[in-house]
């Protein structure tokens, strides 16, 4: 088989853990994405997460790859018609950190913090109110070379990135789930091809638990309209047969900031995220009436 993966480091280390679990040859095509060229503009200005994936769409379309591996809180909320997601793999820690340049063990407030999100941007205001929050782009080596050469006194970066990187000993520390509320699929990988190809080699990767919780977290997303740059978050867990669904919606002069939280049977996972949504549209038409 055939896997396509962007080229970075962690992408390639993200795609092996897929190929290691099919237990058969595979062949890694790696590719630069567009994403991945334009780092002198933050992705909302140029397009959006979907510049990670799509020339990887274009490869699993053109047959060039069989299947293609991504961060899934790098998807878009709609796939190519036929190329849908088809496995999730079992998720990482979903948390965010904070890490501060090498050899330093505290802030230096005078410094930005660098974030690559507006859901994280507006969520760290309340931790860090005498703080510039700036942006911050490249992959995950860059952003830490940046940060050791002075640019900011810290970054926050997904937890999942640094432990695949094997690079632990970076973090300064692990924001909890209600300090930071993690990106929809955060942790998770996901498995893009062919409807109904390689069913018995995806089997072998898909873990239903991480599958229902994307299914919940994404649907809230996709509900609300919500592009990858909308300052929303949305994280789920599983606890005998129930699902619980934590979201986050801020406004956008980033002033307001709305959490609700809802619990429902596995099998009613993406309903769940649905309704949570509705909740939330209804909050923001008051907020409207309000002005």
């Amino acid at each position: 088989m055939r896997i396509g993966s962007r080229d970075s480091k962690l992408a390639i280390l993200q795609a092996q853990e897929v190929i290691n679990k099919f237990n058969i040859p595979c062949e890694l095509i790696t590719m630069k994405t567009t994403g991945d060229m334009i780092l002198d503009k933050t992705l909302d200005k140029v397009g959006g997460k979907g510049l990670f994936v799509k020339e990887l769409d274009r490869a699993l379309m053109c047959g060039e790859v069989d299947l293609t591996v991504h961060s899934l809180k790098d998807v878009p909320m709609e796939q190519p018609e036929g190329f849908p997601i088809v496995a999730y793999s079992k998720r990482e820690d979903a948390r965010d950190v904070l890490v501060f340049p090498e050899g330093i063990d505290s802030l230096d407030i005078k410094k930005p913090i660098g974030c690559s999100s507006a859901r994280r941007r507006v969520q760290l205001k309340n931790l860090f109110p005498n703080v510039e929050i700036s942006p911050i782009r490249g992959n995950l080596q860059t952003r830490l070379k940046k940060l050791d050469s002075g640019e900011y006194g810290a970054l926050v970066l997904a937890a999942a990135g640094l432990h695949r990187l094997g690079l632990k000993n970076r973090i300064s520390r692990y924001f909890s789930t209600d300090e930071i509320l993690p990106a929809a699929g955060q942790g998770i990988l996901a498995i893009q091809g062919r409807l109904n190809s390689f069913t018995d080699m995806i089997n072998r990767v898909n873990d239903v638990e991480s599958e229902l919780c994307a299914l919940a977290e994404r649907a809230y997303v996709n509900e609300l309209g919500g592009g990858c740059f909308a300052p929303i978050a949305a994280y789920a867990t599983i606890n005998d047969g129930q699902i619980a669904l934590r979201v986050m919606y801020s406004s956008d002069d980033e002033s307001k900031k709305l959490y609700m939280s809802d619990s429902a049977s596995i099998y009613e996972a993406k309903q769940l995220g649905i309704e949570l949504a509705k909740k939330i549209k209804q909050e923001v038409r008051s907020w409207e009436r309000e002005k």
